[in-house]
C-alpha cells in the first residue's frame, strides 16, 4: 500500500533527485528543511546528497530514528532500511563535518544518535546491500581513528579541535573487529567524535577481552548489554563482572547459554547466586532479562526476588524450571508487567499447567509476545491453551514451534488466533501428521526436515486461507525450522562458524590427548 506524500516531500524528492544540482544549491537551503531533504535523499538512495547534507548539518542534533521515522510529510518509517550506500555516506559525511572548514553554517551539532536504526530480515532498498550493526561499529571506529590521525598530522583550523560531538551507537564487537574498536575507544579523548555506547553486544570473545572492552565502553551509559555466542561467561565470572563494574542505567541484560549451569548447588554457589541477585537489584532500570539454556531449577526466586523494578521481558527458555519456580513467577510482582515471555523447552502441560495459566492470566493485560517452543503442547491441550490466551488481547506475537500438534489442531488454533486484534506474527510447527509415524519430540536437527513437504505446503495454505477469510492479511504466519531471524548472527555467521569449528577441533585434541595418556 502506497504511503501518501505531502507536496513538501514531493518537492524535496524532486530537489534531491538531481544530485549535482542539489549539492550545489545546499548553501541556499533553509536550516529547517535539512531533515526533510535527508529523508527524501534516504528514500531515493542519493548517497552523495546524504553525505553533503550531513557534512553541512546546521542543527544541534542529528537523530536517525526521528529523521527516518514517520513524519507529517511522509508517514512511512524508513529506519528499518539499513542501506549500505546511505549509511556509509551518512557516516563519512559526519567525519567531513568535523574537517570542513569552509561550511557556510556555524557548527552547532552536539549529538548524533544512530541507535534508532533497526536491522530486519527483508530490505527494501534498491541496492540490496545492507550495513548491519557490526559493520556500523567497524566503520564508525575506523572513521574516528582516521580523524585522530588527520588532526595530528595536518594543520587544521583551531576551531576543529573545539568540536565535540557525542555519537550514540549500539556497538557490536567480535574477535574480528575487537582491536579496531578498542583503539577507537582508547583514543576517544583525542577525537571530536565521541563514541557513546548505549547498547553493547559481544560474540566470539575471550573473557579477558570482554572484560577489558566493556570497561572501555563506559558502562555508566549502557542501557542494553548482550553477551551471546561463544563468550564463556559462567556464574563466578558474572559475580566478578557485577562486583567490579557498575551499570546504573542498564535496562536489558542477555546472558550466554549455561551461565548458570550448576546441577548441584554448593553453599558457595548459593552465596554467589545471592550476590548476583543483590547486584542486579542495584540496577534500578532493569526490565529485560534473558538467561536461556541455564540450569535454574528451584533458584528463580533467589535470583529475581531482590529486583526492585518489575521485569517487562523475561526469557528463561530451556532453564529446567520446576513447579516452585513457576509458582514464584505466577505470584511475583513481575507477572502483571510481563510484555514478553519465553518459556520454551519446558513440558508445561505435564509439569505445571494450572500455575502457567495463572501466570498467563496475570500478564494478559500487557502481554505482547509469547514463545512456547518445544513445550509438548498436544492436540488435547489446544482448548485449554485457547482459554488461557483469550484474555491476551494485546498479543502481537505467538511462537510455538516444535510442539506435536496435528493439522486439525492447528486449524482450530488459527481460527481462534484470528480473533486476537493486535496479532501480527505467528510461528507454527510442521504438523505432526507431516512427519513419519513414530517420530519422537523434541525432534532433533537430523530429522527436523524429514517431513512430507507437499502435505505441509497444503496445510500452510489452508492456515493462510483461514487468516484471509477472517480479513487478517496483516498476520504473518511462518515455520522457521532453524529459529527466527537474528540480524547479528546473519551478519557474522562466517566468523561464528569458524569459531565453532575451532572450538570443536580443540575439544577433539583434548579428547585425543586424554586417550593417549590413558593408553
Amino acid at each position: 500500500r502506497a504511503t501518501m506524500k505531502s507536496l513538501r516531500f514531493l518537492s524535496a524528492e524532486a530537489f534531491v533527485s538531481n544530485a549535482e544540482f542539489a549539492r550545489k544549491s545546499l548553501s541556499a537551503v533553509a536550516h529547517n528543511l535539512f531533515p526533510l531533504l535527508f529523508k527524501a535523499s534516504y528514500l531515493l538512495e542519493q548517497g552523495e546528497v546524504i553525505h553533503d547534507l550531513v557534512e553541512n548539518w546546521p542543527l544541534v542534533d542529528f537523530n536517525m530514528g526521528k529523521l527516518l521515522g514517520a513524519t507529517l510529510d511522509y508517514q512511512e518509517d524508513l529506519s528499518h532500511r539499513t542501506c549500505s550506500v546511505c549509511l556509509e555516506n551518512c557516516l563519512t559525511g559526519l567525519r567531513d563535518y568535523v574537517l570542513n572548514n569552509f561550511s557556510p553554517y556555524m557548527k552547532r551539532l552536539k549529538v548524533v544518535d544512530l541507535t534508532g536504526i533497526k536491522d530486519v530480515e527483508v530490505q527494501f532498498c534498491e541496492c540490496k546491500k545492507t550495513m548491519g550493526r557490526w559493520a556500523r561499529t567497524q566503520l564508525l571506529s575506523k572513521l574516528c581513528l582516521e580523524l585522530v590521525v588527520y588532526l595530528q598530522q595536518a594543520r587544521c583550523n583551531p576551531g576543529t579541535f573545539e568540536i565535540t560531538i557525542d555519537v550514540l551507537i549500539d556497538l557490536f564487537v567480535t574477535e574480528r573487529n575487537y582491536e579496531l574498536v578498542v583503539e577507537a575507544l582508547l583514543k576517544k579523548c583525542c577525537c571530536p567524535l565521541k563514541i557513546c555506547c548505549v547498547a553493547f553486544r559481544s560474540d566470539n570473545l575471550t573473557l579477558q577481552k570482554f572484560f577489558y572492552i566493556i570497561k572501555l565502553a563506559d558502562p555508566s551509559l549502557l542501557r542494553k548489554l548482550e553477551i551471546v555466542h561463544n563468550v564463556r561467561l559462567e556464574m563466578e565470572h558474572l559475580e566478578i563482572l557485577f562486583n567490579s563494574i557498575h551499570f546504573p542505567l542498564l535496562m536489558s541484560l542477555t546472558l550466554p547459554a549455561r551461565t548458570f549451569n550448576v546441577r548441584r548447588f554448593t553453599a558457595t554457589d548459593e552465596q554467589m547466586l545471592t550476590n548476583i541477585g543483590e547486584k542486579m537489584s542495584e540496577m534500578t532500570q532493569l526490565t529485560e532479562l534473558c538467561m536461556s539454556f541455564s540450569i535454574l531449577t528451584g533458584r528463580l526466586q533467589k535470583l529475581l526476588s531482590p529486583l526492585k523494578t518489575p521485569l517487562k521481558m523475561l526469557d528463561v527458555s530451556n532453564c529446567s524450571l520446576n513447579h516452585a519456580d513457576m509458582a514464584y513467577l505466577a505470584n511475583s510482582f513481575h507477572a502483571n508487567h510481563l510484555e514478553a515471555l519465553d518459556l520454551s523447552g519446558h513440558d508445561i502441560p505435564e509439569l505445571y499447567p494450572s500455575t502457567f495459566f495463572k501466570l498467563l492470566s496475570h500478564s494478559s493485560s500487557v502481554l505482547r509476545s509469547l514463545t512456547l517452543e518445544d513445550c509438548n503442547i498436544q492436540d488435547t491441550h489446544v482448548n485449554m491453551l485457547i482459554l488461557g490466551l483469550s484474555p491476551c488481547q494485546k498479543l502481537h506475537e505467538f511462537k510455538f514451534m516444535g510442539n506435536p500438534l496435528s493439522s486439525q489442531a492447528l486449524k482450530h488454533l488459527f481460527t481462534f488466533l484470528c480473533g486476537l486484534p493486535m496479532l501480527k506474527n505467528v510461528e507454527f510447527p510442521v504438523p505432526r501428521d507431516c512427519y513419519p509415524i513414530g517420530v519422537t519430540y523434541p525432534i532433533d536437527d537430523a530429522n527436523v526436515c524429514r517431513f512430507d513437504h507437499q502435505k505441509y505446503e497444503s496445510v500452510a495454505e489452508e492456515l493462510n486461507l483461514i487468516l484471509l477469510q477472517a480479513n487478517r492479511e496483516d498476520v504473518k504466519a511462518s515455520t522457521p525450522l532453524f529459529g527466527s531471524y537474528d540480524a547479528a548472527v546473519q551478519e557474522t555467521n562466517n566468523e561464528l562458524g569458524a569459531y565453532l569449528i575451532k572450538s570443536f577441533k580443540e575439544t577433539l585434541e583434548k579428547f585425543t590427548t586424554s586417550l593417549n595418556k590413558m593408553s
